[in-house]
């Protein structure tokens, strides 16, 4: 792990902050304006792809990155997922609408929800690798599992699927899902390295 000091630390983080929140903003606006709805549901599952793809390749891409993310207290990576439950709370609701598919939003929900439950008790259990093994493969399973059926309906062109490209909830896709897995994957690298060097 590349050691950097404090003030390079600091910078990573506002770059890193800054560029998520300008990324958060640029999605509101877009999908307020009603740009996404534009886009057929195969690029729009693109533009999800790209959203998950990108950080992941900043991480393994670039040392300085992977370094200040790998000098984090897991905590960091875990805490985020806190959005899933008012993620999961907004799925139910459009299901409850009949916006979306009615298996979409069950392999979405109840995924997020549990997900974002659990990770209260992971931030204040004892001090144990094992608990962010759990929290974060479990969240992964989730992550896949719930984006898999996204982007599948997405590409069969289902046309209640229609309704994630709309304000607000397009916000969840193409914002908060790529932030979701990116964490998931950097945790696990991190749990990963960190496993290795104790054996």
């Amino acid at each position: 792990m590349i050691s950097l000091s404090l003030n390079r630390r600091h910078q990573i983080a506002r770059q890193s902050i800054a560029t998520i929140a300008i990324w958060g903003v640029a999605v509101g606006i877009g999908s307020y304006l009603g740009l996404f709805s534009k886009f057929p549901l195969p690029w729009f599952a693109l533009l999800v792809a790209i959203g998950i793809t990108a950080p992941v390749t900043l991480y393994y891409g670039n040392s300085r990155f992977r370094g200040y993310i790998q000098g984090l207290h897991l905590n960091y990576l875990t805490v985020f997922h806190l959005w899933r439950i008012p993620a999961a709370l907004a799925w139910f609701y459009y299901g409850s609408q009949h916006l979306l598919p009615e298996t979409f939003v069950r392999n979405a929900a109840w995924g997020d929800l549990v997900a974002g439950l659990l990770v209260v008790p992971v931030l204040v259990f004892p001090n144990s690798q094992w608990k962010y093994w759990v929290f974060h493969l479990f969240g992964m399973t989730d992550f896949i599992v719930a984006v898999g059926t996204g982007l599948t309906f997405a590409l069969l062109q289902i046309p209640m699927m229609e309704t994630v490209t709309t304000y607000p909830i397009a916000l969840v896709p193409l914002f908060g899902v790529g932030i979701s897995g990116a964490s998931h994957i950097m945790a696990l690298d991190l749990l990963a390295r960190r496993q290795a060097k104790i054996f």
